[in-house]
């Protein structure tokens, strides 16, 4: 399944809305140098992980709106919503082994 382009827009219904699996959201920018390393991590985490979990970016400079909402202080973070509200939150570089487990952990 491919990633998903989160918006401040679409956020709710993309993401807060949806019940029945993770949603794991990449915050990032077009001018941080680790979300250019991060952002085909996450590519490869949505191929890997198909239809179990939705899978997304949320540019934080054309979205900040939801960035400011969830505290987005430094990128990239990563956030995994289950039923609407965030379980897992980590701001750094990940590798694609690290967030595969944390994802797998909340698939049911």
């Amino acid at each position: 399944m491919p990633e998903v382009q989160f918006t401040d827009q679409n956020f709710k219904a993309e993401v807060l809305e949806e019940k029945t699996k993770p949603v794991l959201v990449d915050f990032w920018a077009t001018w941080c140098g680790p979300c250019k390393v991060q952002g085909p991590i996450i590519e490869e985490v949505a191929k890997e992980i198909g239809s179990k979990a939705k899978v997304g970016k949320l540019e934080v400079d054309e979205n900040p709106q939801t960035a400011q909402e969830y505290g987005i202080m430094s990128i990239p973070t990563l956030v995994i919503f289950k039923s609407g509200k965030p379980i897992w939150r980590i701001s750094a570089l990940q590798s694609k082994e690290a967030i595969m487990k944390e994802l797998k952990a909340h698939i049911r």
